[in-house]
């Protein structure tokens, strides 16, 4: 990522607190929604609602799109390398 992405996305990103919150959750696992939630103590709506954010950036990915209960959700290396500066 050059500079210019980092900067945009790492705004984007700390301009929410809730998605800030959600990445730094993530980190180098895989969790569901709920698991965020719950290590945040916020909402899964509202971490379902950063995930989506994070994931039109390219900063996570969901791994089990194909099913409606239990996704999970990874940072995408971008989403990691962002990790070192929030």
């Amino acid at each position: 990522m050059d500079e210019k992405e980092l900067y945009q996305k790492l705004g984007y990103v700390k301009v929410s607190a809730y998605r800030t919150k959600t990445l730094k959750s993530i980190g180098h696992d895989i969790k569901m929604p709920s698991e965020i939630a719950n290590d945040i103590g916020i909402k899964t709506s509202q971490v379902s609602a950063s995930l989506s954010d994070l994931k039109k950036e390219k900063l996570v990915v969901c791994v089990n799109e194909e099913v409606r209960k239990g996704r999970l959700y990874k940072c995408t290396d971008k989403g990691i390398e962002l990790q070192k500066y929030i």
